[in-house]
């Protein structure tokens, strides 16, 4: 599998993908919203499908889209959660 890294680094850090979850059940799924327009609305409806196949969801928020999330925001994320789904919306 080849992962592109969208930040044009010239030599970007070798990285191999975490394992997909199993199964959802029980499961605590963050959901980052990285303030761009409507991400709530993406965020909404995945959420719903996500509590519908039984897992869990902890909301975050990036305080703006132009910058990457601070460090304590990344730490809660990981600290807290199973997996995170990022959203993008316009």
């Amino acid at each position: 599998m080849e992962l592109l890294d969208p930040t044009s680094e010239l030599q970007p850090e070798g990285r191999q993908p975490l394992p997909r979850l199993n199964h959802l059940v029980g499961k605590t799924i963050g959901l980052l919203d990285i303030s761009k327009p409507r991400g709530d609305v993406f965020i909404d409806r995945i959420e719903d499908l996500l509590l519908q196949h039984g897992a869990k969801t902890k909301r975050f928020k990036k305080p703006t889209f132009t910058r990457v999330a601070p460090d304590e925001l990344r730490q809660e994320i990981a600290g807290s959660c199973d997996a995170v789904l990022e959203a993008l919306a316009d």
